[in-house]
């Protein structure tokens, strides 16, 4: 096969001959010279010339189904123009659209021009872009692009350079080999189907991201560009050469710059005025390290390079020393465009969208209001910048205009007028034309303004059209305004655009600078334009979506008749800080993009943003789903009620049923609350059990569900509030108070009573004593400021009395209804039933069946209901809810935005490659696009939706895998080492973990039957036998319980924090490999979880029963269960984990009750030792034969995040590897079993994915976060999203003190439950409330000490302040570099040593 490249000056066409991996390819020629462009591509008839790029569009629809490929070959100018083509391709390609052919855009970009700048606006459509530089390339990455094209279905722009002179060039290919490469490319991403073309097809692949210069250069520039070769020989200086613009590899570019490199600069090729370019926002997406972080600079107008010049940018670039846009001043080819913004001030008003709307319009562009910094940033400022001036200039250029066509008319028509024939044709098509930008072009308008300059004093209407001629070209005139406009839409002007019509054809680009991450927009112009119904309406946001603002700006030009466009502007000098508001406002839908065109009668509105859509997709299929459901109704149609009408209607019926029931029963009570546990809501519920036994009207509602507005209207309320985080409301009162704090409502006639729960000693300083019940004191205080009348005074519940907050409930109870005067009426027995507790909630499930089925084929809402969801846990997943957006939600009246965790039963922590990729495409499939390795030593699911739980579960059991029993008042998933130092021992932990694991599981059937069967297997009412569990019995255990299985001397899976942990006892070979395991220390008690100020709560650390040999180790596993079973505490949750239990009662008479089930002893305790536990990162040695590598992850979190592809990365590892994966219990992950012959090519494998790079701290390594917020229910503080930054601040610490490779454990939760193991850590922090944490010092690097509370509730900056002078103590005092700072602390003095759970709280 062949490929042909040929152009000329003005044109170019790449023809395929005999290509079999791009079959029935059709090529399309944009030229306005369709004879020159015929002989340009010969005698094809697989060549068609169109006249308008945006024809390209109907030969895709029109295109034959044999059709697989469409290429087009296009000028840079025209590409603007195909936005919306590029676009649609895209997203049908995303809707699984497979008839529509495979489009690649090929550009001719000329050097000195601001091709490249028009190629890079198409960097938001959707589409690839790809750049070649030479000829040998350019016909290679045109392969490249068609196989890519048609293989992943995304559109691919491939600019090349042009030729002055023009050329042809051809290149031959081995078919066999192109169809290899094709195939292989269909599995696999973009990026991945060009690579693979270049490298198995082309002889001399050029590199996607390439770099040249000086190995240890200090400035490295990037460019979208040809400009490697002329840094060579330059000291200090490099560049990386980027030919795949979209999709962005910002990890390939991290790898390429050197790490010796201070300033990245980004060689922008837009041209002047472009404040931050499309290459500076894709390098400040790239995650650098923060030990290596290159200051960004931006280099504008960079078009052409010379090696002088270069070296003058990067003397300049050394100068800088914070981000900054600057003028590279390289001479590029610029029209003068600045008339067009006639006396616009671009830098402070226009910002992003000024070089945009010159881009689009080009000469065309007129803005008719001055729009400087007081028109846009806020009100006053300029006549000239009000927008009736700017109206009254576009209504006198519009006349104006008028006034010229009449008078070429009468030019036209008067023969007397001597007109030459030039002349009078032009005149002519322009008056048939002069709406049409391509007949009245402003080039057209001069050559016209000339030819009649030359005769004008021949006749006076030649005189009259002279005077006018200004107007022939067809300016696209806007008026540009700013918040000031935004915010006041009666005064801005936009109802005289709106009104306008056709005759003006006005454009408005109204810029809005609000920071909007979840509420509503200030008043929508959008909106307001749009019920005016004739004009065009466009919503956009820059820093969102370029091409979009592109798209939107060309159609609004092309609209005949007013157009408003609302355009995000975030005020902030930070080009990164502007980019983060707006996808902000973006995703969260708080800045919608769309555009309205009312000149389409079908699907006139048009939605943009991509969340958006996927949200209003599945709105539409829930409707038509419920719309089949409704009939339909006989008669005629009636009109909707209005909103005054509807509003009216509610207050009738208010006061219809008010009347009503004053005539049946006593007065109206309120109660409202706003609960953080449950103990809010319990106290609530009390109220109105007591206020319905006097007889009383209850109404009983958290407080975001009532108006503060109304409470004017109540007689009598009570408010109940707890206490969250720093005196805080909980999030579900959070609406209430705000309002409450700003209404102005005559509480005159309300009696109100307010209730308050918190901890005094929460905040232990005597200055923040005022955090204390605060929003219940705050809310007490307003009502009595708005004029209510206090009933009884605030009472103050405080979780250190001996009965808690029931203890000031009491007299505040008694007090209420003593004022109230009202005596018990009703039946004690009225009262509500009693909560269900969990033992009972167990009891009557059904062996774990409840109603989970009915819940989850439940579609009206994305809840389970409490009941359903702690059985849930039993089979794996819990409920949660994304607390980023739980108040805004509330707010809005809306339910959480619920989903569900989902956690693998992966006994060992041991997983397939098929396994790894089975989750891989479940998180994308279904979950939220990441996964959790957890310190279980598992997966975890986060963000699946109720209605894909079934077809989770189903999925992750055809991959040989469950997840009974991962959660839930059961045993769960039994952890064992991962990478022992005796590497042959591991399966044999792994097969002990699977058989205790499979020993100990539930027998129901009830996880089959819900999850897996298509009908009742067991436990239905038609079963004749009743369903037994032989080993839990029908309430399971009293709470979870945990094994773990330890290999000496590695800890790594802090066995003593478990129920139950196994410590291997070796043989005596003096060789580790030979070693084998005789039997098992057995250790029982350890557990993390605790309660904050609640000190009969407490971490603990696992006590020796005894050695057994270990063909018994399954037995020792039930017994152990059996007897917590049998006296676990039942009745108090905070109390039932083995860890009391043991306490309770005692080791010694632990060890009668485990031996008298087993029928045997237990024998002394055997001798071993415990170095760390931590994992072995890197290259280590299996069995014979065998390799594995141990990489880091942090936290745990697999995911791709911008510069940073770990899930792909990972994906790619696991298509390849033949050995497994190991999971661990710190959240890392070992690619494990790499045969000998393997390890070189695994090593290139993850080097090219930078999944080889352990050059972190030895502090990181040694870092372990839970996930917390957002999803975690009982999150009360960040933790996994957090932890990163603080370790950035803490290395920083650690650099100075010299210990950058001193291991140090050091671990964070964001709250006291323990899931990250924090109390045996040498560095813990514990969250207690949004940015604040307890601060615990002296665990052991080993895992066989707790730590001791430090410091209590500090922030980042006590943190930093706290732990520097102890760091650079330990590295100045401590022993020998064998001392671990968990043991310094403890021979300073600083915290006191503990061993026993019961002295965690003694300091």
């Amino acid at each position: 096969m062949a490929i042909t490249l040929r152009a000329s000056s003005t044109a170019a066409v790449v023809v395929y001959t005999a290509a079999t991996a791009t079959p029935n390819s059709l090529t399309a020629v944009v030229a306005s010279d369709s004879d020159g462009a015929r002989e340009l591509v010969g005698d094809n008839d697989k060549v068609v010339v169109l006249a308008q790029a945006t024809d390209i569009g109907g030969l895709l629809a029109a295109a034959e189904s044999t059709v697989g490929l469409v290429s087009a070959l296009v000028e840079a100018k025209h590409l603007i123009s195909l936005i919306p083509t590029l676009r649609s391709a895209a997203r049908q390609k995303n809707d699984g659209d497979k008839k529509t052919p495979a489009l690649v855009i090929h550009v001719a970009v000329r050097a000195g021009k601001r091709d490249i700048g028009s190629v890079l606006a198409m960097r938001d459509s959707g589409c690839a872009i790809l750049r070649s530089t030479s000829q040998q390339d350019a016909v290679d990455f045109a392969l490249a692009a068609s196989v890519s094209a048609q293989q992943t279905g995304v559109p691919v722009v491939h600019c090349f350079p042009a030729s002055s002179s023009g050329f042809e060039f051809t290149a031959g290919y081995d078919s066999a080999v192109a169809d290899e490469a094709a195939a292989a490319a269909a599995a696999g991403s973009v990026s991945e189907a060009i690579a693979q073309v270049l490298e198995k097809v082309c002889q001399s692949p050029a590199k996607l991201v390439s770099y040249a210069g000086a190995a240890d250069a200090s400035v490295v520039f990037v460019t979208f560009g040809d400009v490697l070769g002329r840094v060579d020989g330059m000291a200090g200086v490099g560049v990386v050469q980027v030919s795949l613009a979209r999709p962005f590899d910002g990890e390939a570019l991290r790898l390429a710059v050197p790490a010796s490199a201070t300033r990245v600069v980004a060689l922008e090729q837009n041209g002047r005025g472009v404040e931050w370019g499309a290459l500076f926002f894709d390098l400040a997406l790239v995650a650098w390290e923060e030990h290596r972080r290159p200051i960004l600079l931006d280099a504008a107008n960079a078009g052409s390079v010379s090696a002088s010049h270069l070296q003058a940018i990067a003397a300049h670039a050394r100068t800088l020393d914070t981000a900054q846009c600057f003028d590279a001043g390289t001479g590029q080819e610029e029209e003068d465009l600045e008339e067009g913004l006639e006396e616009v001030d671009e830098g402070e008003s226009l910002g992003a969208y000024g070089p945009l709307l010159r881009d689009v319009f080009g000469a065309r562009l007129r803005v008719a209001n001055a729009s400087g910094c007081a028109s846009v940033w806020g009100a006053g400022g300029r006549a000239s910048s009000r927008p009736e001036f700017g109206f009254g200039r576009l209504a006198a250029a519009a006349q104006e205009r008028t006034q010229l066509a009449e008078a070429v008319t009468g030019v036209l028509r008067d023969v007397a007028v001597p007109l030459p024939r030039e002349l009078h044709a032009a005149l002519a098509t322009w008056l048939g034309g002069r709406d049409d930008p391509g007949v009245a072009s402003v080039e057209q308008g001069a050559l016209i303004e000339a030819l009649i300059a030359e005769i004008k004093e021949l006749d006076p209407k030649l005189e009259e059209v002279s005077r006018r001629s200004a107007h022939f070209p067809a300016y696209s005139r806007w008026l540009v305004g700013g918040d000031a406009w935004a915010s006041d839409i009666g005064g801005s002007g936009v109802h005289h655009v709106l009104s306008s019509g056709g005759l003006l054809g006005a454009k408005m680009l109204v810029l809005d600078s609000g920071e909007y991450s979840g509420g509503p927009r200030k008043k929508d112009i959008g909106l307001y334009a749009m019920n005016y119904g004739s004009a065009y309406v466009a919503s956009v946001a820059v820093y969102a979506s370029y091409a979009q603002v592109l798209q939107a700006l060309a159609e609004a030009d092309a609209f005949p008749g007013p157009a408003v466009v609302v355009a995000h502007l975030p005020r902030t000098a930070s080009p990164i800080a502007a980019l983060q508001q707006s996808k902000r406002a973006v995703d969260s839908g708080a800045w919608p993009l769309y555009r309205w065109d009312p000149r389409r009668t079908q699907d006139p509105f048009q939605l943009d943003s991509e969340e958006l859509r996927r949200h209003v997709a599945d709105f539409l299929r829930r409707d038509a789903a419920l719309v089949g459901l409704a009939a339909p109704r006989v008669g005629a149609a009636v009109a909707a009620p209005s909103v005054e009408a509807k509003a009216g209607a509610v207050l009738r019926a208010r006061g219809d049923v008010s009347a009503l029931l004053s005539g049946v029963a006593g007065p109206p009570l309120l109660v409202l609350f706003a609960s953080d546990g449950g103990s809010g809501e319990e106290a609530a519920r009390r109220v109105a059990r007591g206020g319905r036994r006097r007889g009383m009207r209850v109404r009983c509602v958290a407080m975001d569900a009532f108006d503060a507005d109304e409470l004017g209207f109540e007689p009598t309320v009570v408010v109940v509030a707890s206490t969250a985080g720093q005196g805080e409301i909980p999030a579900a009162g959070r609406e209430f108070l705000r309002a409450l704090l700003s209404t102005s409502a005559n509480l005159s006639q309300t009696g109100f009573a307010v209730f308050g729960l918190g901890d005094s000693h929460y905040w232990p300083r005597a200055e923040d004593a005022v955090f204390f019940n605060k929003p219940a004191r705050d809310i007490d205080r307003r009502l009595a400021e708005l004029g209510a009348r206090r009933i009884a005074g605030p009472g103050l519940g405080d979780d250190q009395d001996a009965d808690g907050w029931q203890a000031a409930f009491g007299a505040f109870d008694a007090a209420l209804w003593q004022a109230l005067s009202l005596d018990v009426t009703g039946a004690e027995e009225e009262a509500e039933a009693p909560r269900r507790t969990d033992e009972e909630n167990k009891a009557a499930s059904n062996f774990l069946r409840g109603t989970i089925a009915a819940s989850v084929a439940d579609a009206a809402t994305a809840d389970v209901g409490e009941w359903d969801g702690k059985l849930l846990k039993f089979h794996g997943t819990y409920m949660q809810d994304d607390r980023d957006v739980r108040a805004d939600r509330l707010a809005r009246g809306e339910e959480k935005a619920f989903s569900f965790m989902i956690r693998v039963r992966l006994p060992g922590g041991v997983a397939t490659p098929a396994q790894w990729l089975a989750m891989d495409a479940l998180a994308d499939e279904h979950g939220n696009a990441s996964l959790k390795i957890t310190t279980r030593q598992t997966f975890q699911l986060h963000g699946v939706l109720k209605r894909n739980l079934r077809a989770s579960m189903r999925a992750i059991n055809r991959a040989l895998m469950d997840t009974i029993a991962a959660c839930g008042d059961v045993n769960r998933n039994v952890v064992a080492s991962a990478n022992p130092q005796q590497a042959h021992l591991q399966p044999e932990v792994a097969r002990l973990a699977a058989d205790i694991s499979a020993h100990l599981l539930p027998a129901t059937s009830a996880y089959h039957e819900i999850w897996l069967a298509d009908e009742l297997v067991a436990g239905s009412a038609e079963q004749t036998l009743p369903e037994a569990e032989p080993l839990y019995g029908p309430a399971y255990l009293p709470r979870k319980y945990k094994i773990a299985i330890a290999i000496p001397p590695e800890n790594d899976v802090d066995v003593f924090a478990y129920d139950l942990g196994y410590i291997a006892i070796l043989g005596d070979s003096q060789q580790q490999q030979q070693q084998q395991i005789l039997g098992y220390n057995v250790v029982i008690g350890g557990g993390m979880g605790m309660t904050h100020n609640n000190k009969a709560t407490y971490p603990r650390l696992a006590s020796c029963l005894g050695y057994v040999p270990k063909d018994r180790a399954v037995a020792v596993a039930e017994k152990v269960m059996l007897v917590q079973r049998d006296h676990g505490d039942r009745a108090d949750r905070k109390h039932a984990r083995l860890k009391y239990t043991v306490d309770d009662h005692g080791m010694a008479w632990w060890r009668e009750q485990v031996e008298e089930r087993l029928g045997f002893a237990f024998e002394p305790a055997r001798p071993y030792a415990f170095a760390r536990n931590g994992d072995r990162y890197g290259w280590t040695k299996s069995t014979p034969g065998l390799n594995n590598f141990t990489m880091f992850i942090q936290n745990g979190r697999v995911s791709d995040l911008p510069g940073s592809p770990l899930k792909s990365a990972l994906a790619s590892v696991a298509r390849v590897h033949t050995g497994n994966f190991r999971l661990t219990c710190n959240g890392h992950l070992i690619v494990a079993d790499v045969r000998d012959e393997d390890v070189g090519a695994m090593t290139r494998l993850l080097a090219s994915h930078r999944l080889d790079n352990l050059d972190y701290s030895a502090l990181r390594l040694h870092s372990m976060a839970c996930v917390a917020l957002p999803t975690c229910g009982l999150a009360m503080a960040e933790s996994e999203r957090y932890l990163p930054r603080l370790i950035d601040l803490l290395d920083k610490i650690i650099d100075s003190a010299g210990l950058r490779s001193d291991a140090i454990v050091i671990r964070m939760t964001g709250c006291p439950n323990g899931c990250a193991r924090p109390y045996n850590a040498e560095i813990a922090f514990v969250g207690k409330a949004p940015g604040a944490y307890n601060l615990y010092l002296g665990g052991s690097h080993n895992g066989d000490r707790l730590n001791k509370i430090y410091r209590e509730t500090v922030t980042e900056d006590q943190i930093l302040e706290l732990l520097a002078p102890i760091i650079k103590q330990y590295a100045l005092e401590r022993i020998d570099d064998s001392e671990h700072f968990g043991d310094f602390v403890i021979r300073k003095g600083i915290v006191k040593q503990t061993r026993e759970g019961k002295d965690f709280h003694e300091t």
